[in-house]
């Protein structure tokens, strides 16, 4: 399947398909210097299977986690490019989940102002949702997402078939995220996660993910409009990631507690269902301060208020400006079990 991304010069599509890694060299420009972003975690077999499809290439491996999508960790990707010798006529190919995604393609995005990029997810999470759409970045001082650019992939490659070695938990975490855009944009969807059996359907509900996602942001590549639609439970799931990600809690898990917060009774009735389905614990406790002070920092916040993304009907969203007292109220409720019980 081949699923567009309309942006004009910046167009590109988006490669679906069992045995695609495998293929790359007939789909990718690899006569060229090509840097290969991968972490520890990924599988080796992964980033050697395209580098064996290049003429030169160097892979470069970051440490797995958070931690990577850093200054640090840019610095030495592009010293590494620099030392090999990269021209504005080389790639850089990111092979691995979101956080690889947004590090290299942010390296992509300045090295000598920038150079091509090609993006092969092999996670849910950065399958269903980060590798399209542009958006790279690094953390700094603690802010998640601060420093970054939007700089779309030449091409983005998804293959099923690299994420037989997921946990099962890890691919949850990836079903939260297209759980999300069902719960906004598509009723259909969502019933593949409340009545259906989600993991059985998973190359089902990776496609119509993309699908929404891609529709979206051919509409709005700079997220200035409905795009914000797709930050629904993110404000306050980044100010509860950026307190329980050193307990173990992933990006995913955070953004589902998050939407419950964001939600009528209803729906909050029957995302609560569905995230328990996918063996998320949704009565967490936290540090409410410290999530409040990490989500007024989000890139979200306007001043003394954030444009908030409410879901009061299954497939459907509305937008509201949320004033900081309200949005610490919700963090509170969500903090000590309020209604989730």
């Amino acid at each position: 399947m081949i699923i567009p991304v309309n942006l004009g010069i910046n167009s590109y599509d988006v490669a679906v398909g069992k045995g695609l890694l495998e293929s790359c060299d007939k789909m990718l420009d690899l006569d060229r210097k090509v840097a290969v972003i991968t972490d520890e975690g990924v599988p080796t077999e992964y980033g050697m299977a395209i580098k064996n499809m290049c003429g030169e290439a160097y892979i470069i491996t970051v440490p797995q986690g958070e931690e990577s999508k850093s200054l640090s960790a840019l610095e030495m990707i592009i010293s590494t490019m620099l030392e090999k010798g990269f021209t504005r006529q080389d790639c850089v190919i990111a092979v691995g989940g979101g956080v690889v995604g947004d590090l290299a393609g942010f390296a992509a995005s300045v090295y000598m102002r920038g150079v091509d990029f090609y993006n092969i997810p092999t996670t849910v999470l950065s399958q269903v949702d980060s590798s399209i759409g542009g958006k790279t970045a690094v953390n700094f001082n603690g802010v998640k997402n601060i420093v970054g650019t939007f700089y779309q992939p030449k091409k983005v490659i998804i293959d099923p078939d690299v994420l037989k070695t997921l946990t099962k938990r890890q691919i949850s975490n990836g079903l939260c995220e297209a759980l999300k855009m069902a719960s906004t944009f598509d009723k259909e969807l969502f019933d593949v996660f409340e009545n259906g059996d989600p993991y059985g359907r998973i190359d089902e509900i990776i496609e119509k993910a993309l699908q929404i996602k891609a529709n979206i942001v051919s509409q709005d590549e700079k997220e200035s409009g409905i795009r914000k639609a797709l930050n629904f439970g993110h404000t306050i799931g980044h100010g509860i990631e950026s307190v329980k990600s050193g307990d173990g809690m992933l990006h995913g898990e955070c953004v589902g507690i998050g939407m419950l917060a964001m939600c009528s009774d209803n729906v909050k009735d029957r995302l609560k269902s569905a995230l328990k389905k996918l063996g998320v614990n949704v009565n967490i406790t936290f540090d409410a301060e410290k999530a409040f002070d990490a989500a007024i920092h989000d890139k979200k916040s306007q001043g003394s208020y954030v444009t908030a993304v409410l879901c009061e009907e299954i497939g459907s969203f509305k937008f509201t400006r949320m004033d900081f007292d309200e949005l610490k109220r919700r963090i509170y409720d969500l903090s000590h079990g309020g209604d989730l019980n």
